[in-house]
């Protein structure tokens, strides 16, 4: 037993445990204090790119490349690093259940670990349709993105299944960017979804009117207002047809399903205090319970800038809850104060040769201005939302780098607005008088 306890251990093994490993290097850590336990069997990566350049036919990301903390133009922290430094990389290890107030995590091998202070750092699972008990929904060829293993059987089946029909059920960030890399190998690709437009829960009707029409451009055909009931199955139960509530039929080889996550608390049921379907925390990442901390997607924390509790899936927010719960604990160890955390929402999007970031809170009125053309050779545009006459979120597509900062600016100060035509011709020139 005494060999498997540690000051401090990070449950989770993703981007948000490699940048936390990151801060307490920073802060100060003693060889053997740190543990991360992870199920896949690799060590944290960025997992932005198994639905980007991982997918790619042609100079496709690859680990050790993409290991973190490089999405934030940081160290690349390769599995020697943390031998370098003395943490425990404890990979391909399942904890099955946790005993907060005894301080004791077990694996499904029967191991037990224990520690003073622990991270969750759980993330997400992707919600599955045979979850739902759709027919057939547990054929091969259907796939899930949530870790790289996944991606790896997804590459497996493109390069087996060259030139075949991929059917790509949701669109949100998972469909958009899946249809593109499935497009750029050359694959017949259509894109179902329920809702009347793509990314529903951040794009307008102006926004999404100008992504989907550039994805018929690229070949991609869309079906909208209907949702996958069934799948059909070959001999060697490998998926060949989608069903489609309204009754259509559509030929596949590949099926990549992108319909959500669900944050993994199941291990903390009843144990810990919970809202709005995540682990209630405070400015600090504080859990209800004494040395407990939790970050990234599994954490409903307070959103300073809004005044609410929210809980956000993303993998920005992921990097810096992290980097902030050390912080916290460092901080409660030599006694010294900490601001609260200070988030600003932030999320962006790679596809084709698009590329759009968004910041701030996405409610009231819009104001879409630009070039949103989608034939357009340099299309270009953006939009701002105005919520009780201050600005209160800002989207750009095609931006450079202090285009994005000069919106990220406005999202922040949410300065006032009065006249929304003037709003709509000043455009992205609003942003730089911030």
């Amino acid at each position: 037993m005494a060999r498997n306890h540690f000051k401090y251990i990070i449950l989770g093994g993703g981007v948000a445990a490699g940048y936390a490993a990151r801060e307490f290097v920073k802060q100060g850590l003693k060889a053997g204090e740190l543990a991360i336990i992870s199920k896949e069997a690799v060590a944290p990566y960025e997992r932005p790119a198994l639905s980007k350049a991982y997918l790619f036919p042609q100079g496709a990301a690859r680990l050790p490349g993409f290991h973190v903390c490089v999405g934030s133009g940081g160290e690349r922290l390769l599995p020697q690093w943390y031998i370098e430094k003395g943490i425990d990389l404890i990979l391909s290890t399942e904890i099955v259940k946790a005993d907060l107030a005894s301080k004791i995590l077990t694996s499904a091998s029967g191991v037990a670990f224990t520690y003073e202070i622990l991270i969750i750092a759980t993330g997400s699972a992707a919600i599955k349709l045979s979850d739902f008990g759709v027919q057939g929904a547990n054929a091969n060829n259907i796939f899930y993105l949530r870790e790289i293993e996944d991606a790896d059987k997804l590459v497996e089946a493109i390069q087996s299944k060259r030139n075949g029909k991929a059917v790509i059920v949701g669109g949100g960030y998972i469909g958009l960017e899946v249809s593109a890399a499935m497009r750029i190998n050359n694959f017949t690709v259509t894109m179902v979804y329920p809702d009347p437009w793509c990314m529903p829960r951040l794009f307008t009707a102006e926004i999404a009117a100008f992504y989907e029409a550039y994805y018929v451009s690229k070949g991609v055909k869309i079906i909208k207002g209907t949702v996958a009931v069934g799948f059909d199955i070959n001999s060697d139960e490998d998926v060949k047809s989608v069903k489609l509530k309204d009754g259509r039929v559509l030929d596949a080889d590949i099926v990549v399903v992108g319909v959500g996550g669900r944050p993994l608390t199941t291990l903390f049921k009843g144990q810990v205090e919970e809202e709005k379907g995540g682990i209630k925390t405070d400015g600090y990442f504080k859990t209800s319970v004494p040395n407990v901390y939790a970050v990234g997607d599994v954490a409903t924390f307070p959103l300073k800038l809004y005044r609410e509790m929210r809980r956000v899936e993303h993998v920005d927010h992921a990097r810096k809850s992290a980097e902030q719960a050390v912080k916290a604990i460092k901080s409660t160890e030599a006694s010294k104060t900490l601001e609260e955390y200070d988030y600003l929402p932030y999320f962006y999007s790679r596809s084709f040769d698009l590329s759009w970031q968004f910041y701030g809170d996405n409610t009231g009125e819009t104001v879409l201005f630009g070039n949103s053309n989608p034939t357009s050779p340099n299309p270009k545009f953006g939009s701002y939302w105005i919520k009780d006459g201050k600005v209160v979120g800002a989207f750009l597509e095609s931006g450079t780098p202090e285009e994005n900062n000069a919106m990220s600016r406005v999202a922040s100060v949410q300065p006032s607005v009065l006249d929304l035509e003037r709003l709509q011709t000043q455009g992205l020139h609003f942003a730089f008088h911030i």
